[in-house]
């Protein structure tokens, strides 16, 4: 029997959709290629919640990454709530600006499963010291988190004797000989000075194994001092890579060279070449505040 000439121009058009669903791939879902990095803050002192957005924002207008910043909420002096952290199952890399939380186990469990990716971390100042839960909490563990996870103190004092020296005091910050040709040092000045005090951190620390970057000597100390590494890399005790830099004063993110190396360093734990050019300075002119 002859089909009509138009019953048969549907049935071709009909086979010709059967074939090609069958036959062709579904495409596939296009995954953004830039780099995630989190920023996670909450310093009674530092004003790591306002400096940080303005290097994200550096990061993603200058670096072609995206960003996320998470704040202590309602202000920088809530100990106990850091919404959105569980923007870090998506994260590169996780850059902590913290200082004695004490968040609840729900929140915490949003880092704890981070950090056990063995991704990067890095950490500024007082994150040495970011949590301080009384003794037998539950969750009093945390207040090593500088030690297992950046290679730092584990918490403020303690038998490490991780102190400073003296809030009108500032550092003299130099390059390690060694390390001069650090890719991470790329384009940063062999020597600067920053107004944060230096921490002391030796003998125990920074942990066996890191490498040390720049070193620090306190000018107008309160007491005798002596010299000590302010950054560093090494890998923690989940197998992540770690930048840790003692300074962070706001007055230290105004300085060029500063901002250099934190560019150079979030570049270095995602795994990626430091850039040949540098976009400039950033204009950072955030103020410190005395902490409660």
């Amino acid at each position: 029997m002859m089909l009509k000439p138009r019953l048969f121009l549907i049935l071709c058009a009909v086979i010709c959709c059967i074939s090609v669903s069958t036959f062709a791939s579904p495409p596939k879902p296009v995954k953004d290629k830039k780099p995630l990095v989190v920023f996670v803050t909450g310093d009674h002192e530092y004003s790591g919640e306002e400096t940080l957005p303005l290097i994200a924002a550096e990061l993603e207008k200058n670096y072609g990454m995206r960003t996320i910043v998470l704040k202590a909420y309602p202000d920088h002096n809530a100990e106990k709530n850091i919404p959105g952290l569980e923007a870090l199952k998506d994260a590169d890399l996780v850059v902590f600006y913290l200082r004695w939380r004490q968040l609840p186990k729900e929140q915490l469990a949003h880092i704890e499963a981070y950090l056990k990716t063995g991704k990067p971390v890095m950490g500024f100042r007082t994150t040495t010291h970011a949590f301080n839960y009384p003794k037998g909490d539950e969750n009093e563990k945390w207040n090593a988190f500088g030690e297992f996870a950046l290679n730092a103190p584990p918490g403020w004092g303690g038998k490490a004797a991780h102190t400073h020296y003296g809030h009108n005091s500032s550092t003299d910050v130099s390059v390690i000989a060694a390390q001069a040709n650090n890719p991470i040092l790329t384009g940063v000045s062999p020597n600067f000075h920053v107004r944060s005090w230096l921490y002391r951190v030796l003998p125990d620390y920074p942990t066996k194994g890191s490498t040390w970057l720049l070193m620090g000597k306190s000018v107008n100390p309160d007491k005798e001092a002596i010299e000590n590494p302010v950054a560093w890399t090494g890998t923690n005790s989940f197998g992540g890579k770690v930048f840790m830099t003692t300074m962070g004063h706001p007055d230290d993110f105004k300085l060029e060279p500063f901002q250099h190396l934190i560019i150079n360093a979030i570049h270095w734990e995602l795994g990626q070449k430091v850039p040949k050019t540098w976009k400039g300075k950033i204009d950072i002119n955030v103020p410190y505040r005395e902490a409660k």
